[in-house]
């Protein structure tokens, strides 16, 4: 395979690096595109170096099979033509075209058929956020198709990128110095602080984060599940976490749905007296779940606890399973 990578520089970028080694993805030619900023920037793949080339408008991409892309929606929609139109399949990881209907947004434990539809040669790599919580939701639906769900999510700051992840370190640094504390990536200090906005918001007051979860939830499952969120960037550095709640359509228990999720692909349970948390699972492929119980207040309702590393499950190894079930299929 001829593999791209645009954006090669950027946390994802880097992070696809890692996750196509250690997978041992067949590839027999790589390439890595970017800015005119970090054009000529060297990184090593396997003992081998490579060397980023700017991302231009042309044939770069005469050749690709698979193109994994991250380098914002802008760039998304700039290039898309330029990547597909020699017959490579473009895995996207911006928010360009994830709500478009010829366009298939895929996490591969849930719907992963519906890569095998891409009209335009594009698909769509959901939300980090919604593709943690899409692992045990896939899982309970199994048992009692889902009616609504309820999550709050604790974001990283690596869901705004390694300058977010940077900056949250050097806040800490102004602070033990006693230096006043800067703020870029964000809306406010991080550092000591949780911030109720992810993303702009929108006409209905929520932001676009919580809508993404709303809207990509009920494609992903073909789904009219109503989907209620509220999302929290948290000071810690990588992993999100969310705290969830769940209405099914039939009553289930606890250990109905601990054992659905420990039998779900992509998903481990961490059982009490422990229970998952970021600080231990960056790096790590899985969606961790915990705290299951019965809901006090829905005779219908579960809710539970999941922690993944957003930048592998929630991003890299999410695109790069999509491209292995399609090698898959040939």
């Amino acid at each position: 395979m001829v593999v791209a990578i645009v954006g090669a520089s950027g946390a994802v970028g880097q992070e696809f690096l890692k996750v196509l080694a250690e997978r041992h993805f067949p590839i027999t030619e790589l390439r890595l595109f970017g800015s005119a900023r970090s054009a000529g920037t060297e990184y090593v793949f396997l003992g081998k170096s490579y060397r980023v080339e700017e991302l231009r408008h042309g044939d770069q991409f005469r050749g690709v099979d698979f193109a994994f892309v991250s380098a914002g929606g802008g760039v998304s929609k700039e290039y898309a033509e330029d990547i597909t139109r020699y017959g490579a399949i473009m895995i996207d990881n911006s928010s360009a075209f994830r709500m478009d209907e010829d366009v298939p947004l895929v996490v591969p434990e849930v719907n992963a058929a519906d890569a095998l539809v891409r009209p335009r040669g594009i698909i769509a790599n959901p939300n980090c956020s919604t593709i943690v919580m899409a692992l045990p939701l896939a899982a309970v639906n199994k048992l009692s198709q889902i009616k609504s769900v309820h999550v709050a999510t604790y974001q990283a700051a690596s869901g705004a990128g390694a300058q977010a992840m940077a900056e949250l370190e050097q806040q800490y640094r102004q602070l033990l110095n006693g230096e006043p504390v800067e703020h870029h990536k964000f809306p406010h200090q991080l550092a000591y602080n949780v911030i109720p906005q992810i993303d702009t918001f929108c006409d209905n007051d929520y932001t676009r984060e919580e809508m993404k979860m709303h809207n990509e939830t009920r494609k992903i499952f073909h789904s009219d599940m109503s989907v209620s969120a509220m999302c929290v960037r948290v000071p810690s550095l990588r992993c999100h976490s969310e705290s969830v709640w769940v209405e099914t359509e039939s009553p289930l228990t606890a250990d109905e749905v601990r054992k659905a999720i420990a039998e779900m692909s992509g998903c481990q349970i961490i059982d009490l007296p422990d229970y998952p948390m970021p600080l231990y699972l960056s790096g790590k492929d899985d969606v961790y779940v915990g705290r299951i119980r019965q809901d006090l207040v829905r005779p219908n309702g579960i809710t539970f606890w999941c922690v993944s590393d957003q930048i592998r499950k929630g991003a890299a190894l999410n695109a790069v399973q999509i491209a292995e079930y399609l090698l898959n299929q040939q």
